[in-house]
């Protein structure tokens, strides 16, 4: 992957309904040249797909918490995947390092949706204990941790 993938992939980022002819002429290619990039690029997997971006308030899922899980010793990456994915309130789950065994991002309606979302996570017959910390607002997110090179 060269200057002008990393480019091209930010000119997705940032707009993926970009005809290739648009992101062409900020890249300085053709659009033919650009499509030829885009399905390699899809092909290696470094581009896994395209996707629509929601605004969680609009659709009404304004509360939000990252949650530490503390598990039995035996837990493995692999049950946390599948218990996490039962649960339509988790939009990230991660393994990590330090005290506790994961961490959980979820989103809810309110305080209320949260709460039984909270114990239904807690119900997982591998989770000893949580620890919740409720955001009050998002500072920065993005959708790439890939910046474009200037």
């Amino acid at each position: 992957m060269d200057a002008v993938d990393q480019r091209i992939i930010a000119h997705l980022v940032s707009d993926a309904r970009a005809s290739f002819a648009e992101i062409g002429g900020r890249v300085s290619l053709s659009a033919p040249a650009v499509k030829r990039r885009v399905d390699r690029l899809r092909a290696s997997g470094v581009i896994k797909g395209f996707t629509t971006i929601i605004d969680p308030a609009a659709v009404g899922w304004t509360t939000e918490a990252f949650v530490e899980l503390f598990c039995t010793g035996r837990t493995t990456p692999a049950q946390l995947t599948v218990a996490t994915r039962r649960h339509p309130e988790v939009v990230g789950a991660y393994t990590v390092s330090g005290e506790a065994d994961a961490l959980v991002h979820l989103r809810a309606a309110d305080i209320g949706h949260l709460e039984q979302a909270l114990e239904r996570l807690r119900a997982e017959p591998f989770v000893t204990s949580t620890r919740s910390m409720v955001v009050l607002s998002r500072l920065v997110e993005s959708p790439t941790a890939i910046p474009a090179p200037d």
